[in-house]
This record gives structure tokens, sequence and C-alpha cells, in this order.
């Protein structure tokens, strides 16, 4: 690992390839969020700095190289492109794009992680100390480095659990997050369900801090059979 919790957005329309690469970089000590298609990226890359991008060529309604392309004319971070197609044109493309490096597909999940560290070895993500981190929630944004909210010029007070809720989500910002990974130490006598049941409650007291209509939450999701979701503009 060249820098602890390295921060990577991985691209790909593919749920199961998207879930087994967020998994396994997890185990090797990466912070991963991870996006359905182009679309997605852009939203969550709009409030979250990365330190690199694990993108995926061959994706509906916005290709990987034209991505590739677009992050270039915006930002340095690193990007490693997967592909199927490994013909050498389909390489030099890519690299013309401005990615860092190019992975076919099928791969061994060891030379993914060797690549990504080799990357991040020789380039480097400057970051801007002085700046916040900000997801914006239509009329509340969050700034992710001092735990605050806030709504226009006005503070959102949140309590010590909203806010340990909040850390959570905008890690995985455009992720589902398990039940099981909110619980955390809540309600540790009543068990499994009672942990469950306490979250469920301090979501709908979090969606009132921030949802317009917290009846239909639009930023503060349920993702059905998988848990919670914070998607910002």
């Amino acid at each position: 690992m060249i820098e602890p919790m390295a921060h990577l957005l991985v691209v790909d329309d593919d749920e199961r390839i998207r879930g087994l690469l967020q998994k396994f970089l997890m185990r090797n000590g990466f912070l991963v969020t991870i996006a359905r298609d182009a679309d997605q990226a852009r939203r969550i890359l709009l409030g979250l700095d990365f330190d690199l991008v694990v993108l995926d060529v061959m994706m509906p309604g916005g290709d990987g190289i034209s991505f590739t392309r677009e992050l270039r004319r915006r930002s340095a971070v690193p990007v490693l492109l997967l592909t199927a197609r490994g013909e050498a044109q389909n390489r030099i493309e890519g690299l013309e794009a401005g990615a860092d490096d190019y992975l076919v597909k099928p791969f061994e999940p060891r030379e993914l992680l060797l690549r990504i560290n080799a990357i991040l070895r020789r380039v480097p993500v400057a970051k801007a100390e002085t700046t916040p981190k900000v997801l914006h929630l239509g009329t509340v944004r969050y700034d992710i480095d001092r735990g605050e909210m806030w709504r226009g010029d006005q503070p959102v007070r949140l309590t010590a659990t909203e806010a340990q809720l909040m850390r959570v989500f905008a890690q995985s910002a455009g992720s589902a997050v398990s039940r099981d990974k909110l619980t955390g130490d809540m309600d540790k006598d009543g068990g499994a369900a009672g942990a469950e049941r306490a979250v469920d409650v301090q979501i709908t007291r979090l969606r009132r801090k921030i949802e317009e209509d917290p009846r239909q939450p639009r930023y503060l999701q349920t993702v059905r059979g998988e848990g919670y979701m914070l998607a910002p503009d």
C-alpha cells in the first residue's frame, strides 16, 4: 500500500463486478466508492476527491474512453482503464485519452492491485488541504472534513450519532451501506434486531434535516435488500 486509505472510485456497469472489486480493494486497505456509469461518477466527483479512478471502457450511456478525455480537461486524477478489448489500437486509444494504465479483462485481482499501487507510486496526487470537501444535497451542504452540515447560511445541528452516520455515508457516497455497517455500537443491549431498529430511527431523524420531503427521500435513499445510500447532487 502506498498511502493508508487511498480513496478509489470504481466505475463499472456490471453490478457483480462492482461488488467484487469493492470488496477485494477494501480488504486490501483502500477506501472504495462505486458508480454504475459515467453519469453517476460525474455526480460523485462533484463532491469528492479521489486518489485514482478504476474505469470500465464499455458502458452504456458513455464509454470509458470519452469519460477519460472529459476527466482530463478538468482533473489530474489517475485513471486505470478496464476492458475486454485488448488489441494494441484499443490500448493506444485509452492511453492517448489520458489514462495512466490499461488492464484487459479477465484479469487476476492481484495484478489489478499491483497496477493500482504502481500508479499511486508514480502519480502522487496533490490535495489542496485548505479546500474543504463538500457534498451538496439540494439546499443542504455537508463539509466532510469538518463534519458540519449547513442549510444556506444556517448551521444544522447534528447529534453525535447523526454525525457518525454522515461520516460513514460521506465515505461511501453513491453506494449502498448495509445496516450491519451502520449499527456499530448502537443499542448493544438490544441485539441485532434492536440495533437495526435504532438505525432506522436515526435515519428517519437525519432525513428530516436533509430532505425537503422526508417521506419521499431524494438524498438519503433506501436501497431494498442492501441498506441506505447517500446520493449527493
